[in-house]
């Protein structure tokens, strides 16, 4: 793992509190265009990264996380999501489903308001203020 990303995920066991598992993760940077088709339906959208389960965590090659503490706060949220699969999965990376199994709409809107909390301490920690996880105030669970 580059330099780069070997300290992101520092970065995202030590403000997540979650374990460090068997394998880390593997960044893939990528097009926009593979979020638009994979993560977003095949509809534009703002994603920027995605951990969809095994080790890759994706990441949109347009941005620079070496050089955007914004772009290197994306890596910390998805390496979260790869940690809180590996955790709910024995400490290795789960197969098919980002977290090894469907989750139930409570559980999910926990892992990403814990992804979005570290991510916010991450940006805080490097002295900025950037608002992410706004959208997160309009998520809900239909009962």
């Amino acid at each position: 793992m580059d330099a780069l990303y070997v300290a992101l995920f520092s970065w995202a066991v030590s403000l997540s509190g979650l374990p460090v598992p068997a394998e880390p993760p593997v960044v893939v940077r990528v097009p926009h265009q593979f979020f638009v088709d994979n993560a977003c339906n095949g509809r534009e959208c703002r994603v920027y990264g995605w951990y969809a389960g095994g080790r890759e965590v994706y990441v949109d090659e347009g941005m620079d996380p070496e050089q955007s503490v914004l772009a290197a706060s994306v890596v910390v949220h998805e390496m979260v999501h790869y940690l809180q699969g590996t955790q709910r999965n024995g400490g290795f990376p789960a197969k098919g489903a980002a977290f090894g199994e469907i989750l139930d709409c409570s559980a999910a809107i926990d892992m990403e308001l814990e992804a979005y909390r570290v991510q916010r301490e991450f940006i805080t920690q490097h002295g900025l203020y950037q608002p992410v996880g706004l959208s997160m105030m309009r998520v809900g669970c239909s009962k």
